[in-house]
């Protein structure tokens, strides 16, 4: 069964920093794209990074680049996503999400086949 599990957020003060963890179980997660999506109180859900599985080439919002970095330890069947410099606009939950095509990765959330249940991250003083 194909399970994908997020774990790491909190509450942290603006300008602080996280590590979002996403264990794959079920699959081979370097064989699927992964995407870290998320979703705050009255808004859409938008991308935020992604990192592919044909050439682990990395995407990112313009909001989070320079601050947000995606990586992936396929021994670990884990894709981290490290948070520096937080903002309270970056309150949301976090989803990760994988996309089993071979191709480079979107930010879209309907490219996504499979999706975790989330973890809520709290940037506020």
């Amino acid at each position: 069964q194909l399970q994908l599990v997020e774990s790491g957020g909190g509450l942290v003060q603006p300008g602080g920093s996280l590590r979002l963890s996403c264990v794959a179980s079920g699959f081979t997660s370097d064989y699927y794209a992964i995407g870290w999506f998320r979703q705050a109180p009255g808004k859409e859900r938008e991308g935020v990074s992604c990192i592919s599985s044909s050439d682990g080439s990395t995407n990112y919002a313009n909001s989070v680049k320079g601050r947000f970095t995606i990586s992936r330890d396929n021994a670990k069947n884990t894709v981290y996503l490290r948070m520096n410099s937080l903002k309270p606009e970056d309150t949301g939950i976090y989803y990760c999400a994988a996309d089993r095509a071979f191709r480079i990765c979107v930010l879209k959330g309907q490219a996504y086949d499979y999706w975790g249940q989330g973890t809520q991250v709290t940037v506020s003083s």
